[in-house]
């Protein structure tokens, strides 16, 4: 049951494989552990997705996908798992890990005024990057194991229900010899 519900969102292995923007990544697509749908392959695709999706850094997707060929994962899962944090729910993450990280250094909060530019990112910056730093690992570790342990939960759950649904298909009905 997981694994066809899996199926229907992922791409295919072959898909992958025949993008010409991979082609640079040679053999290591070739991995099979890296489109598999297991237990294991997809729950540590969720750790793997869920943690990067918390790194407060440009370019989560590649990260995600370097990470998922070291540790064998499936890969469409653990990049797209990535987009928790899009723009829309990137400032509300990252304000949340900030607070976390500035209470657990016991810092006092920082007024710094949100510019895209050279000058904040070299001056306002460096204010926030200890406790967004530290929140953002934190809640990575923390939300990836807990993704990690779901999915671990939800596909031992799938695979006792689809045997006892094959039990009762597979139990002769029951006789009708009552005199």
């Amino acid at each position: 049951m997981a694994r066809k519900l899996l199926r229907r969102f992922i791409p295919s292995a072959h898909a992958i494989k025949s993008n010409p923007a991979l082609h640079f990544l040679g053999d290591l697509l070739h991995d099979p552990n890296l489109f598999h749908l297991n237990r294991h392959s997809v729950s540590v695709a969720f750790f793997v997705g869920i943690f990067v999706a918390f790194i407060p850094l440009p370019g989560q997707m590649p990260i995600a996908a370097l990470l998922a060929l070291l540790l064998h994962c499936n890969l469409p899962i653990s990049v797209a798992l990535v987009w928790i944090s899009n723009p829309l729910t990137m400032p509300a993450i990252f304000f949340s890990t900030y607070q976390l990280g500035r209470w657990l250094l016991e810092l006092p909060p920082v007024q710094v005024s949100l510019e895209l530019s050279w000058h904040w990112l070299m001056h306002e910056f460096s204010l926030i990057w200890k406790p967004l730093l530290v929140g953002s690992l934190l809640s990575g570790l923390v939300f990836g194991v807990l993704g990690y342990v779901v999915m671990q939960l939800f596909w031992r759950w799938t695979v006792v229900k689809s045997w006892q649904r094959r039990k009762l298909r597979r139990r002769p009905p029951p006789s009708g010899d009552s005199q």
